[in-house]
């Protein structure tokens, strides 16, 4: 649990350090499965040697979703990223993408404190160490987050295919409802693939997100079965107590 009852999700990404289209994925599923709306701000746009290809190659992993490059030294794109925020909005993103100072840039003052980072991997300090939220000057709240080393899944099917929208339009053309896009014959999926129109490890990173999505939800199935089962021994074990009690009252 990061948020609750946020109507943006804005995933942050360091146009500084190279990037990992996984990463944005996971994040972007997250966004989807919260039921608010994701956008994708780019930050550190000034420290890129080339942030349109940076920005052109994060598009390509957050299919339909906005992504607005960001600056909080030039201010580029903090209007653009403002007017894509609606009522409560919430900064999610690793550590050292920048969460806190693009915070601040949008707050309009220097309220949340910020750090460097590694110059050698671009990694934060964790200089945000709790969830914090605001008021915006024009309307509605921001929350900032620490940023997030890891970040599991469970059960998102439905943000997904969000996620991954291009796949899922090539998976309603397959020949076989339940086609896994491995060796049947007759999937679009894999024939996309074979053509060049979807990238090899694209359809890789679909594959084990969706793989710890069910294997996750199935773990989770499997607690909530134990445990009902153990409830329902206690209570057919409180039963026998009261019967026997009841028995020697006679």
């Amino acid at each position: 649990m990061l948020a609750a009852n946020v109507d943006s999700v804005v995933v942050t990404i360091s146009a500084s350090i190279p990037l990992k289209n996984a990463r944005i994925e996971r994040l972007l599923a997250v966004a989807w499965d919260s039921g608010a709306k994701p956008v994708v701000a780019v930050t550190k746009a000034d420290l890129s040697d080339d942030v349109q290809a940076f920005s052109a190659d994060v598009s390509a992993a957050a299919v339909g979703v906005d992504v607005v490059v960001t600056s909080a030294t030039t201010t580029e794109g903090l209007d653009a990223l403002t007017s894509t925020l609606d009522g409560t909005a919430v900064l999610i993103g690793p550590s050292g993408a920048g969460k806190s100072t693009l915070a601040n840039a949008l707050l309009g003052e220097d309220i949340l404190a910020t750090g460097p980072v590694r110059s050698a991997d671009g990694k934060g300090r964790h200089t945000t160490v709790h969830r914090e939220l605001r008021p915006m000057p024009g309307g509605g709240v921001l929350i900032d987050t620490p940023g997030l080393r890891a970040l599991g899944v469970a059960d998102i099917g439905a943000a997904l295919e969000n996620v991954f929208r291009d796949i899922d339009h090539l998976a309603g053309q397959c020949s076989f409802r339940d086609c896994t896009h491995r060796t049947e014959a007759g999937c679009a999926v894999a024939d996309a693939v074979v053509a060049g129109r979807l990238a090899a490890d694209r359809l890789e990173r679909y594959r084990k997100l969706k793989w710890e999505s069910d294997w996750q939800a199935a773990r989770s199935n499997v607690r909530a079965a134990k445990e009902r089962k153990r409830r329902d021994k206690a209570i057919a074990r409180d039963q026998r107590a009261m019967y026997r009690f009841r028995d020697r009252q006679r």
